[in-house]
């Protein structure tokens, strides 16, 4: 089993994350933010990731270093899961709709770190936190774990829809990047290596 797990402990966040690649989508999230928490079950359950995330952090300031650190760790403990993903099919992509919102998610374990991000919506928040933060997550994420990741929203108008869809589209391009290519035990690339 592709299991990692990951820890950041700094003065202003406390942050611990496990998954499991090849797990059931069962998820134990309390990062303090309700929402947040709500994303991540959601991108476990539809990504098939076995998840645990404590976070502590510093709220009363904002929500800032609890989401990037989230993404840190979460990055950390998923870069070593995937390993020198010998044998993955490397490329991911998923087209998820929330009524009408639409997400479009494609990742590359490319072993280089990429964050394009198109997520605009009309509303400043979701869940109580700045829609601004769940970029900072994801490039949190993108710098630790090594992987190229896109991510467009192309239609919707309620937030939440907006942001949840995103989060499961996330789930099932990892899902489609991360599973075994049985064509090929080598590490995808012409280079030899994805680091």
């Amino acid at each position: 089993m592709r299991k990692a797990a990951a820890k950041r402990k700094t003065r202003e966040t406390d942050v611990a994350v496990e998954l499991n690649l090849d797990g059931a989508g069962r998820a134990t999230v309390d990062t303090g933010l309700p929402f947040m928490n709500h994303m991540l079950t959601a991108f476990a359950r539809h990504g098939y990731v076995d998840l645990t995330v404590r976070a502590r952090g510093d709220l009363p300031v904002d929500a800032h270093h609890t989401m990037e650190d989230v993404g840190l760790v979460f990055g950390q403990a998923l870069r070593q899961a995937v390993g020198e993903r010998r044998g993955v099919r490397r490329f991911g992509a998923a087209l998820i709709p929330m009524d009408e919102a639409l997400a479009r998610v494609v990742i590359d374990l490319s072993g280089r770190p990429c964050l394009v991000y198109n997520v605009r919506t009309d509303t400043p928040e979701a869940g109580g936190i700045h829609t601004r933060l769940f970029r900072e997550f994801f490039q949190g994420l993108v710098n630790t774990a090594g992987l190229t990741l896109h991510i467009d929203l192309l239609a919707g108008d309620e937030v939440h829809h907006c942001i949840e869809a995103v989060f499961k589209a996330f789930g099932r391009a990892l899902a489609e990047a991360a599973s075994a290519d049985p064509r090929g035990q080598d590490v995808p690339t012409t280079k030899g290596t994805l680091d």
